[in-house]
């Protein structure tokens, strides 16, 4: 399939601006609260080179599963290595010191980003990485206190669970024939949206003896902001009688 100019320069804005951030990211001081939580380095490391990967292919492949048997998929991990011995050798001159376990770290969080994309087509891929990011970060959010850090909070709630919820709207007709402004289809993009912010919140209270109230509202408000958008949209599309 042949993309248009405009789809594939979407498909490349994200990597563009996701690459000079990792690479930001890691040449920085680390912030004292990011050492204070139960979240390690190594897990971010792992997430950040998963993210990227996953960018890449989309870059490069929009829409196909990764095949090992074509080259595309080795020359992704041949340059995301050498980035990633780069990037740790880079960081011994900002007084951070390069260390070969976040070397390892990252090269594991690439191959599980391909393996996940050899796994499933993109949209399943997605929710499944996104969802995985939304899981590992909540702790992170959490363990750093809310109240230092109120608006990421709120930013990393709204932006985490509307991009997730607007990946099970792209995932959903995939699985059922339903489509807006149908009851079942609005029942059934509610249904796992909300179970999974209700486990993730649940899980995240126990582990840190902290309900995040506000996290929660955000959070719903954002799948309802993302579903009900989708849902005008199909009232003010259908056709008439």
């Amino acid at each position: 399939m042949v993309l248009s100019l405009r789809k594939k320069l979407i498909t490349i804005i994200p990597v563009v601006l996701y690459w000079p951030a990792v690479f930001i990211a890691s040449h920085i001081p680390v912030p004292r609260w990011a050492t204070q939580t139960r979240v390690t380095d190594k897990t971010l490391h792992g997430f950040a080179y998963l993210i990227l990967v996953f960018l890449l292919w989309l870059a490069i492949n929009p829409g196909k599963k990764v095949n090992w048997r074509k080259p595309a998929v080795w020359w992704v991990l041949f340059v995301v290595v050498w980035y990633g011995a780069l990037d740790e050798w880079l960081q011994s001159f900002v007084g951070r010191n390069a260390d070969l376990r976040d070397f390892f770290a990252d090269l594991i969080g690439a191959t599980a980003g391909l393996i996940l994309l050899s796994i499933f087509p993109f949209w399943p891929a997605a929710l499944v990485l996104i969802g995985s990011a939304i899981f590992v970060l909540t702790s992170f959010i959490q363990a750093i206190g809310v109240g230092q850090i109120f608006v990421i909070n709120i930013l990393f709630h709204l932006c985490g669970y509307g991009i997730f919820t607007f990946l099970w709207l792209r995932y959903l007709p995939q699985l059922l024939p339903l489509k807006p402004p149908q009851v079942r289809w609005l029942i059934g993009v509610f249904t796992i949206p909300v179970l999974f912010l209700t486990a993730v919140e649940l899980f995240s209270a126990i582990a840190s003896n902290e309900f995040n109230v506000w996290g929660m509202i955000v959070s719903f408000g954002a799948i309802i902001v993302v579903v009900g958008a989708n849902y005008l949209a199909a009232l003010i599309t259908k056709p008439s009688g």
